[in-house]
């Protein structure tokens, strides 16, 4: 006599040989689906690009977020970029390429060159650990990432790198980039430089407001620079007095006072 099987063990059986029947390798092979690569949402530094069999590494700053709109948005370590980005199975599809036009130096033209060549078409991603490859079908055209982990508020060095105003993003002036740095600390300190001088003030954050407030004007060096510099510090110094509300985006950090004025700045790589 056969024992009737209950419905919870019956749905077990067919979650059973559903899983079987996706497996590679199982039977006819025939109707078999690949999950598709799980990137949306993700977050990457670019470590290398291989372009016809010619390997280059990455400047600081190379960087590409898969979003989860289907849209990457990343940099090339000089230039802003974005593309759709279709993913099938352990393809993907990058189309509708954009980027900045920010001049620079001949290495990183060149780098930058290479990448918007490899980061097109149908590439074949592997996954292993928090290290992802996008490879060409032809195999020449390898670009490189590792996983990128968030960058807490506190104790990272924010490179400013653009200024804000309401919905409007500007570049730093011209000459003024790479210097300009903030480091909120747990002592309740704010400091860094402002474009040409060296700032500390006192600090208080609400994380549960996503307000940072300057408290009273902050102590600078007293250096000349060049115009661009001053042009920028006197900006920033502003800026920073009073209160800020910030936005937090996994390496990117958004300060802005009441009036929609603020900088945005980007994660230092560790040292």
């Amino acid at each position: 006599m056969q024992t009737p099987r209950t419905p919870l063990a019956a749905a077990a059986l067919v979650l059973l040989l559903a899983a079987c029947g996706t497996e590679g390798g199982g039977g006819s092979g025939a109707d078999t689906v690949s999950p598709d690569l799980p990137v949306a949402g993700t977050h990457w530094t670019i470590g290398a690009v291989t372009l016809d069999g010619r390997r280059s590494a990455a400047p600081d700053g190379a960087r590409v977020d898969f979003e989860e709109n289907g849209r990457a948005q990343g940099n090339s370590g000089c230039n802003g970029f974005g593309a759709a980005v279709a993913v099938n199975g352990d393809t993907l599809t990058v189309s509708g390429q954009a980027i900045t036009e920010i001049g620079c130096p001949g290495d990183r033209q060149r780098f930058e060159t290479e990448l918007m060549k490899a980061f097109s078409g149908e590439l074949k991603g592997k996954l292993k650990g928090d290290a992802l490859t996008l490879t060409s079908p032809d195999g020449r055209n390898v670009l490189e990432l590792t996983a990128e982990p968030a960058a807490p508020l506190r104790g990272t060095t924010w490179k400013v790198d653009g200024l804000v105003s309401g919905k409007t993003a500007a570049s730093l002036p011209a000459g003024a980039e790479g210097k300009a740095r903030i480091v909120i600390g747990a002592d309740g300190r704010v400091s860094g430089n402002l474009g040409c001088n060296n700032f500390s003030a006192t600090a208080r954050v609400d994380e549960k407001a996503r307000t940072l407030t300057v408290e009273g004007p902050a102590a600078t060096t007293r250096m000349r620079c060049a115009s661009p510099q001053m042009t920028l510090e006197t900006k920033l110094y502003e800026l920073l007095d009073g209160p800020l509300s910030y936005r937090l985006d996994h390496r990117t950090l958004t300060l802005a006072d009441a009036s929609g004025e603020g900088l945005t700045a980007v994660a230092a790589a560790p040292q």
